[in-house]
Formats: structure tokens, C-alpha cells, sequence
């Protein structure tokens, strides 16, 4: 082969002396790769019976649901996730697989989401599914867990370590199908008006907070409640709490946490990963032909790298602007950490205790953890490299 001659474009003769451009070539290359997508969509285990992947006259399966979000959609990686999976869907689909998203409280209360799934109020949901916490305790451990997984590590035990089916078990009883549909790093520690120097100093304090760390830092005494992240500013502001947790240091500031809380505590100990979840109800998911399934699983996947590739992406500008806003930037003292691991162990083992869900998810976790540990101590460079 040999390139064409006073050619503007890069080509090879054949033995036909036919040419063909790269464009041309790249082209017909992706046709393969989309085919051969398609195609695996198809595979199915042998000797199972075929599922339809369309409806009469070859047309795929139209589904039109309502989305509802914990989150507003201005919210940067969180509020933009179910619009990245509505829009994502719709396009894959060609239009066929409609998800519209509607804000927090416009159809149901965001606490509340994961039954108005199960009792179609609506067809869909995005959630942090700790906020099911008060009635299946079990529910906090596949949102976050405190000094639990970090985000990878959550991912590799989701997909590959059991997760997903013990979720799946736990919220199939519920008449829900969650899936894995965002992923986030830490939060901060939190936003406090005053330094935090000794665990002594969350005695008394008003502070609002989620999920299982809620638990933990109450039994050091403190005040806790639990607000939708929309009326966090308004309770802070007028002096309702003293202080805040609720997500990444970018959303928290646009939410206005810095400008009344001058004290940023990291690292998020109580929520090292924050994972988001589609749920559906369970009868219509079971209703869907398998293409379709399938499409929201992997439109959920990419959901799931977008949001954590954006949230480690975002968070180093906002924290290097604080010094000019006032805001001290702080990482608690480890005595402090150090005695807020050992309450955290204590809150686990008794919800264990308690719970045969969380004992099983918890205990499959720990196990996942321990071998994940040989990996994740030799293979990474120490963090003060």
C-alpha cells in the first residue's frame, strides 16, 4: 500500500485502485461497533425463551414516566443527574423512552419518594435512598455508610461483590427496583458557626444531618434533625441549627451554607461515597422488554462515571476561593475522627443486631472490604506521597 498522491485527504489504494478516506473508514468502523452493541443486548443465557424487544410492527417498547428528584435539577452532579438520564434515554431511544423530570415537592415530598414509586403515584424516581432510613434501616448502608467504602470501592462491590442483588433484595420487598444511577466522593464534615477542637463541642449543638451518621453524632449529644436541602439556608440563616451537613463543598456553597457558616470541616466521614439511585416501581419494571432494561442499565452506568468523573472535577476551585470568602477550610483532629470510627462501629453492629437486611448487607460489605483491602493498600501510592 502507498499513500495517494496530491491528495488533501489520507487514503490507501487497494489492489482495485479504490480509495477510501479515513472519514469514510471511521464511519463504517463505529456502524460495526453500534451493530455489535446492539447485538450483545440480544445475548441471553442458553436455554432461556426469548424476551421481545419490540412491539407490533417493529417498533421498540414506548415508555413514558414521570421522574421525581430528591434534588433540584440546578444543583451541580446530583440535580443534574436525572436530567442527564432523561436526556440520555431519550436519545439512545430515538424518543422511545421518555423520563420527565420533575423538581423536589412539584409531584411528591422528597423524603417520601420511594413510596409514592411503590404506590405509582409515579412510575420513577431519583434518590439518595438513606432517606429511607426511618422505616428499612438497611436502606442507609447502599447510599453511604460512615467511614465505609470510598466510591470505587463501592462501584467494584455494587457490580461485582454482591451489592446490587442484596439492594435489589432489599427494596423487591418493597414493591421498588432501584439501580445504580450516580456516584459521588465524600462530603464535607459539615459547616459550623464555631471551630470544632474536642468531641465535647457537638454536645448541644443543632445541627442537621443524614443518615447513619445522624445516628452518630446524636449520641454525642447533639441536636439532629433532618431538613430537604432546599430549607437548610433559611433554618441556618435564622439560627434553627447551628450547623449542616448535606453534600459537596461545591453544592453547599451555592445553597449559601458559607455565608453563614465560616467553618468547613472535612474529611466526610460519615459519607466517604454518596450514591444515587433510579428506582422504578416493581411491576412496571418487570413490564419492560429485556432492550429496554437493558438500555436504562447502561444509560445508568454512564450516569454513574459521568457524576463521579464531575464531582472530583469541580470540588478543588471552590475549596481554593474559601480563604477569600471568609470560609477556614479544616480537617477535624483525628482524636475527634478517631472517636467518631469507634461510635460509628458501635451504631453498625447494633443495627445489625437488629435488622437481618443490614446484617447482611453490612456483613457482605466488611468481607468485600477485607480482601479489597490488599489491593487498595499495595497497589495505590500512600496519599501523603
Amino acid at each position: 500500500m502507498r499513500r495517494c498522491d496530491n491528495q488533501p485527504t489520507l487514503c490507501w489504494v487497494t489492489g482495485m485502485n479504490k480509495q477510501i478516506s479515513v472519514r469514510a473508514a471511521f464511519f463504517a468502523m463505529l456502524t460495526a461497533l453500534l451493530v455489535g452493541i446492539i447485538a450483545s443486548l440480544a445475548i441471553r443465557p442458553p436455554g432461556t425463551a426469548a424476551v421481545s424487544t419490540a412491539k407490533a410492527g417493529n417498533e421498540r417498547q414506548q415508555i413514558r414516566w414521570r421522574l421525581t428528584s430528591a434534588f433540584n435539577t440546578n444543583l451541580p452532579v446530583i440535580g443534574e443527574a436525572p436530567a442527564f438520564l432523561s436526556e440520555t434515554l431519550a436519545g439512545a431511544s430515538a424518543g422511545a423512552i421518555v423520563l420527565e423530570p420533575f423538581e423536589p415537592g412539584e409531584l411528591v415530598p422528597p423524603f417520601s419518594i420511594t413510596e409514592a414509586v411503590r404506590d405509582r403515584k409515579v412510575q420513577s424516581g431519583f434518590t439518595w435512598l438513606g432517606y429511607d432510613q426511618g422505616r428499612m434501616p438497611a436502606s442507609t448502608l447502599i447510599a453511604s455508610v460512615p467511614f465505609g467504602m470510598e466510591p470505587w470501592e463501592f462501584m467494584a462491590w455494587w457490580y461485582n461483590g454482591g451489592g446490587r442483588e442484596l439492594g435489589e433484595a432489599l427494596y423487591h420487598e418493597q414493591g421498588v427496583h432501584p439501580v445504580l444511577c450516580s456516584m459521588t466522593g465524600p462530603e464535607t464534615a459539615g459547616w459550623f458557626r464555631d471551630p470544632i477542637e474536642a468531641i465535647d463541642d457537638f454536645a448541644g449543638m443543632k445541627i442537621r444531618f443524614a443518615g447513619l451518621g445522624g445516628e452518630v453524632i446524636q449520641r454525642l449529644g447533639a441536636s439532629v434533625t433532618l431538613i430537604p436541602g432546599g430549607e437548610i439556608f433559611q433554618a441556618l440563616e435564622k439560627g434553627a441549627i447551628d450547623a449542616t451537613e448535606f453534600s459537596l463543598p461545591v453544592i453547599d456553597q451555592m445553597l449559601g451554607f458559607d455565608q453563614v457558616a465560616k467553618f468547613n470541616y472535612f474529611p466526610g466521614w460519615h459519607q466517604p461515597f454518596g450514591a444515587g439511585h433510579l428506582i422504578v416501581n416493581l411491576d412496571l419494571w418487570n413490564d419492560l422488554v429485556e432492550d429496554t432494561r437493558a438500555m436504562i442499565d447502561v444509560a445508568c452506568m454512564a450516569g454513574v462515571s459521568r457524576a463521579l468523573a464531575r464531582s472530583e472535577a469541580i470540588q478543588g476551585d471552590v475549596i481554593r476561593e474559601f480563604a477569600d470568602k471568609g470560609v477556614t477550610a479544616a480537617t477535624l483532629p483525628r482524636p475527634i475522627l478517631e472517636r467518631l470510627r469507634e461510635v460509628s462501629r458501635e451504631v453498625l453492629d447494633e443495627q445489625a443486631a437488629a435488622d437481618p437486611h443490614f446484617a447482611r448487607i453490612l456483613a457482605s460489605q466488611r468481607r468485600f472490604s477485607e480482601t479489597y483491602g490488599y489491593w487498595k493498600r499495595l497497589g495505590y501510592l500512600p496519599r501523603d506521597f
